[in-house]
């Protein structure tokens, strides 16, 4: 299989996010690529229409064939919940929505979740039965609204396996169950799952193994050691909240304070900086192009069966929407398998544009931005000039990838059914109660691993 080096960061089974923002990117990124070619002849043959790259298209369809499963060839309402104070701006959650409305039968909304009702023991939206729910929240989030609304009609609709995400993700679905991987728990995991899986440890004082099976007598005294090679996150964070960076957050002793003081903190292996960064081609103040290390993030959304295709994001450290980060289109390299070549081509493309062209440039993509509402909680989406790009064979490796994640998620649940993951559980008895309402089991699903790789084209180190 072709080399994919690096590893991930974290898998996220709840309410995994970007699926409609790869989509608008890819086609923003056309018609810039277009428009480079015609002025600047990179000589680079890419595909930018690979269903991969287009993974609300696959979601889609899943949520169809689950409404389907559930309700026949009958008429049905799904319904896109998210939190009250998203619904005007988070743009994938709203073109999912209008997607689903316009499917044959199907009657698309997005609301928040306290606006469903329960009529005639089914639940309603404005007194009409919903087939299905795709919630854009975890359950931590879940049970703290229905404190403060009564989100009865959502658990009711969990418990018939209306909802997807299944609920029944939650206990695992922590950073802290990858020290099941890469613990004396791994050979229960697939080998690829393994090798791309980071060394993970609960952080707390304790005496455990290191990433070389070395003994670690005091994990806290070693990690202070260790500061520049590690990271610390807390274990259900999101949106980068919380995680210092060893090397970037020069303070290690505060991190290791904060983290001790917190509490629920992991210590994680760090993936090397230049490993999962690339040189991206970015505007300056005078217009010209300057070449800037960013980082690339990597996301694969996976279903039952399926790849639903990949998300590239971009950005500093952690390249989370949230803290600034952008979206990186995804094109696949048609000629020949050298990324690192193809990548320095269209750099040096993009480099060699005079000013005013570049201006062009910038204005195209902030109007196509505009244009299509591309909007965050935080504002306009970040669009890179420049896309990711894979090589053709690499596509098998990520599927053989993709593939193991998903049956290990599988060897996760049946580990909790079992008992065997109670000692890792510090969840909350009512959120663990909605876990329970509606165990997973294989069920249609969305999940995301979050990959810090290099398809070739990374930061060479010294």
């Amino acid at each position: 299989m072709a080399d994919i080096l690096g590893l991930h960061a974290e898998w996220n089974l709840g309410s995994p996010g970007g699926w409609d923002y790869q989509r608008v990117s890819q086609e923003i990124v056309q018609v810039i690529w277009h428009k480079l070619n015609a002025l600047a002849p990179t000589g680079v043959d890419l595909d930018f229409g690979h269903p991969m790259l287009y993974p609300m298209d696959g979601f889609i369809r899943m949520l169809l064939k689950t409404h389907h499963r559930l309700n026949g060839a009958n008429p049905g309402i799904i319904a896109v919940v998210a939190e009250e104070e998203t619904l005007d701006h988070v743009t994938e959650n709203i073109n999912l929505a209008r997607r689903l409305d316009n499917l044959d039968g199907i009657t698309g909304i997005l609301t928040a979740p306290h606006h469903l009702e329960r009529r005639n023991g089914h639940t309603c939206y404005r007194g009409q039965p919903v087939s299905l729910i795709f919630m854009d929240f975890n359950n931590d989030v879940l049970l703290k609204l229905h404190r403060r609304h009564d989100l009865t009609p959502l658990l009711k609709a969990a418990a018939e396996q209306r909802v997807v995400n299944p609920r029944g993700t939650a206990p695992y679905n922590a950073k802290h169950m990858f020290e099941m991987i890469t613990g004396p728990q791994g050979s229960r995991f697939q080998e690829i799952t393994r090798r791309t899986t980071p060394w993970t440890r609960r952080f707390h004082p304790r005496a455990t193994t290191g990433p070389r099976g070395e003994s670690i007598p005091d994990l806290i005294a070693w990690t202070r050691t260790h500061w520049r090679r590690l990271v610390l996150k807390p274990e259900r964070g999101h949106s980068g909240q919380g995680i210092r960076v060893g090397g970037v957050d020069p303070d290690g002793d505060r991190a290791i304070a904060q983290a001790l003081n917190l509490g629920g903190y992991i210590v994680q292996e760090k993936v090397p900086l230049g490993l999962w960064a690339e040189m991206m081609p970015e505007p300056q103040a005078d217009q010209r192009i300057a070449l800037q290390q960013r980082q690339t993030d990597f996301r694969c959304l996976i279903g039952p069966d399926t790849i639903f295709g990949f998300v590239g994001r971009y950005g500093d450290v952690p390249t989370s929407l949230s803290k600034g980060g952008g979206i990186q289109p995804v094109a696949i390299l048609r000629n020949g398998n050298d990324v690192r070549s193809a990548v320095e081509r269209i750099n040096r493309a993009f480099a060699s544009l005079p000013a005013d062209e570049m201006a062009e440039f910038i204005a195209l993509k902030e109007d196509l931005v505009r244009k299509n509402h591309l909007t965050y909680v935080t504002g306009p989406v970040n669009i890179a000039l420049r896309p990711r790009i894979i090589a053709q064979p690499q596509l098998t490796t990520l599927t053989v990838y993709c593939n193991a994640v998903w049956q290990d998620c599988l060897q996760l649940e049946k580990m909790w059914l079992a008992g065997a993951l109670d000692p890792w559980i510090d969840a909350e008895e009512e959120e663990l109660d909605i876990a329970r309402s509606q165990p997973w089991q294989g069920r249609a699903a969305m999940f995301a691993t979050d990959g810090l790789f290099s398809f070739g084209a990374h930061i060479q180190q010294p």
